[in-house]
């Protein structure tokens, strides 16, 4: 088992989102097990805007990031660059080459601004989990239905067992902003 997975079956813990080499150190530094690119933060150091930025600068970001720390780096690796499960794969493996312990693909169509249908979207995922797993990298899938106001929690939930069963390691749903939302998880 790898330290990142070490650390996600071990329970909580904090995973701070660089968005430079300059903040992965500093991070390091302060006693951080662990960091996690963010897209969002990574696109604003190049002065562009999140789901802005091409596979190939991610790529470079991660090998920058893996080279300049020695605690694992996940990747906020946004829809996986691609659409079609294949695709998406080759994504998580170029992650891993790079350097990558974990990397999260989402559900999001960035172009549409809607989800994936729920069937491909789980396709994708299991495609990634398969080139994760053969790479020792941890998988999170994320479903953005709440983020973006695209579902409910019942179909957001729906789509987190879907994940999980087609062998994601890790499951996120970002968005929940009100109590009861988050009470009823």
């Amino acid at each position: 088992m790898t330290r990142f997975a070490e650390l996600h079956a071990a329970g909580t813990f904090v995973l701070p989102n660089p968005r430079d080499v300059g903040e992965a150190r500093l991070f390091e530094a302060m006693g951080f097990a662990a960091v996690a690119t963010t897209s969002a933060g990574f696109a604003a150091t190049l002065g562009r805007r999140d789901q802005s930025v091409t596979l190939d600068e991610v790529v470079r970001h991660v090998e920058e990031l893996t080279s300049a720390v020695a605690v694992p780096v996940g990747v906020d690796a946004e829809n996986g660059y691609a659409d079609s499960p294949e695709d998406v794969a080759r994504t998580v493996r170029r992650l891993a080459d790079a350097g990558a312990a974990g990397v999260s693909i989402e559900d999001f169509d960035p172009r549409t601004k809607a989800l994936y249908d729920a069937a491909l979207a789980t396709e994708r995922v299991q495609a990634a989990a398969e080139a994760a797993h053969a790479h020792d990298v941890v998988l999170t899938a994320r479903c953005e239905a709440l983020l973006y106001g695209l579902a409910d929690v019942g179909e957001t939930l729906a789509r987190l067992v879907a994940y999980r069963d087609a062998g994601a390691g890790c499951l996120y749903a970002p968005g929940p902003r009100d109590l009861p939302t988050i009470e009823g998880w």
